[in-house]
Formats: C-alpha cells, structure tokens, sequence
C-alpha cells in the first residue's frame, strides 16, 4: 500500500489525479498539467514534496562525515542557513543519490533526499555515522512555493514571514518559529521550500491557495525542472552514472584535499560521456531512453518531454565527448531517425527562453 503524505486527503478535496510515486500517492495534476506549469512561469504554484525526506545530523562529528560522504564541500557553508547542493557518491563514483545540505553548526545540518532513495541513503549515512545522531524528520511536511510570485504571495499566506526571510539569497534558509524558509527550488523559478510540522500543513496549504498560489502536482514538476536543465534521479543520474558524465561536474570538488567516498575512480577517469540539452528540429516528441546518433557514436535520452514554455519538444541526453553546442545530430524515433539541435542546458529559468 502507498504511503501518503500529511496533504494527501487536501489533495482529493482539490480533485487531484493521485499516482503512485516512489511508493507514495502523489497528485500528478489537479486538471491540466499545462495550466499548473504555466502558473509556476507566470505567477506562483505550490507542490507538496513531503514525501521527500529531511535528515538532522547532530553532533560533533557531522561536519566531518559530510567531508567523507558528500562530492561537494562543506567547508562552503559559513553561514548559519546556507544550502549546498550536492551529490552522494558510492566507492566507484556512482550517484546515490543528489540532495540539498542545510547548515546551522558545525555539529548540526540538516539534509533533504529523494523520496525513492530515502531508506537507502538513511543506511548509508548510518552506516557512516559513527557518534553522529542522523534522525529522520517524518514529523515535518515540505511545501515548495515557485515562481515570479511565490515569495511575495507566501509572505502575505504567513504573517511574520516576510521579517524571517526577506533578505534571504538563493540557497539560504531561515528558521521562522519551528518552520524552516528555504529559498531554494526544483523549477527554475525563485520561491520557497517550506519545511513545517505536519499538523499544520493543511492550514499552511489551504493559506497559500487563499493567497492566490495555484496547486501544482508532479506532472508540471516534471516539465519545469527539465526546462531548468535539473537532473531527477533515476533517470538521468543513478548508481551507476558519474557526475561528471551527468552535467554535475560543478558540484564535485575534487580540489580540496579532503577524501571522499569515490573521489579516487572520478580523480583517475576521464568521461567517455557527456549531458548536453537537445532540440527537436522535426515533429515529434523526446522520450526517456531513445537512441541518438552523432558523429562521435551513439548516445541516449535520459529525460524528455514537450515544453510547454517553448511549445517544442527537449531533452536531456548523455552524448559521447566531443559532440558540442551548436551540432545537429538524429535521433530515433518510432523507426524514423529525426533531427534535433545540441545545446547547453537550461532552456528556461526565471521564466526566460535561454536556447
């Protein structure tokens, strides 16, 4: 049986289409998927992510342990409420999962993983732990609010609000009572992640909508991130892919003299593959996992899907090295071999064609 997040009966009340998620009864839309993406672009839409999970690491030894397990730096975060995002890797460089780490202390973070990989990246960072406490926060629900006018519509949802997080740059968070402001998002659009106590997250969610802040389900989530040029794991990032195959190259530091887990295999290997965003030139629609051929040899799809903002169909695409922006190159396409445009990722943010 599905688990269900604290929004779940709000979501049936809204005429929500519920899917199942990663194990979770998820709204894939409320009525039109296109209307939900263009409410994030043009305004403001609110998408219950509860079902991902938040992590507290507690103690003297956490900065130390995210040294080891995380590609990124920690030694980046300076500032009470920074974020930094970043990928888990395994000993042969592969992704467990990619997350966002929230700093407080030195002994206290917190970090956000997929909700797919939740019970797998608990273990591994337990297993990792050592004196350090690693709890699960199931007592919270997260609301993220995007779009040009998500933050000026959330402060007016939450009174007070405003004062806590006015001020806050991309990739910082505020405490605001036991709620945790975050400005940080998975649309390429500004806004809010909101990390509050489950019993109060149908009152928050029924305050955003008052305020003029449109539901949002997964479908549009979709969409959006891949006009961003974000990855979702398992399809274009897993175990067995390298973040530097994957377009991630600039959250692993491989500088620092710090070790950790799998830095060795990606310091040692140079990327047979590379992400690069495609543009499809004829008529027809980009998939996961449809072949494309290129001068250099074959690659493959990893996330596609019609954009609605450009009104074409793009993708992701792991394309072997020495293809570049600009090259025209065909993929297949219920046995037709259509052509389609490389470029550099994003196509949109901030509600801005960028290819």
């Amino acid at each position: 049986m599905a688990k269900q997040t604290p929004l779940y009966a709000t979501h049936v009340r809204l005429g929500g289409k519920m899917v199942d998620f990663a194990g979770w009864d998820m709204p894939l839309h409320y009525g039109s998927q296109v209307e939900e993406h263009h409410h994030v672009r043009r305004d403001a839409g609110m998408f219950d992510v509860s079902h991902m999970l938040a992590l507290d690491l507690d103690g003297a030894g956490a900065h130390d342990l995210l040294h080891k397990l995380i590609a990124n730096n920690v030694d980046k975060l300076t500032v009470p409420g920074r974020a930094l995002y970043s990928c888990m890797l395994n000993p042969q460089g592969g992704v467990i999962d990619d997350l966002i780490v929230y700093f407080f202390r030195p002994d206290f973070y917190r970090i956000v993983v997929n909700a797919g990989t939740a019970d797998k990246d608990l273990a591994w960072i337990s297993q990792h732990a050592g004196n350090v406490s690693v709890k699960p926060r199931r007592d919270l629900a997260m609301i993220a609010v995007q779009g040009p006018n998500a933050r000026a519509k959330a402060w007016v949802a939450l009174p007070g609000s405003q004062a806590a997080s006015a001020e806050l740059k991309p990739f910082h968070a505020a405490w605001f009572g036991d709620a945790l402001i975050a400005r940080t998002g998975y649309t390429g659009e500004d806004g809010f992640e909101l990390m509050i106590p489950a019993e109060r997250a149908e009152a928050t969610w029924d305050a955003l909508l008052a305020a003029g802040v449109e539901p949002a389900g997964l479908g549009a989530r979709d969409t959006l991130r891949l006009e961003a040029g974000m990855s979702l794991y398992g399809q274009d990032i897993d175990e067995q892919t390298s973040p530097l195959e994957a377009g991630l190259a600039w959250t692993v530091d491989l500088a620092a003299p710090r070790n950790f887990i799998g830095k060795s295999v990606l310091a040692a290997r140079r990327p047979e593959k590379q992400t690069f965003g495609l543009l499809l030139e004829d008529r027809g629609v980009l998939r996961a996992h449809q072949k494309v051929r290129t001068a250099q040899g074959e690659g493959e799809i990893t996330s596609g899907s019609f954009s609605p903002t450009m009104n074409r169909s793009i993708a992701l695409a792991r394309l072997p090295a020495g293809v570049a922006a600009g090259d025209t190159v065909e993929v297949e396409i219920r046995d037709k071999r259509l052509k389609a445009m490389v470029v550099k990722p994003p196509f949109v943010r901030n509600g801005k064609v960028l290819v």
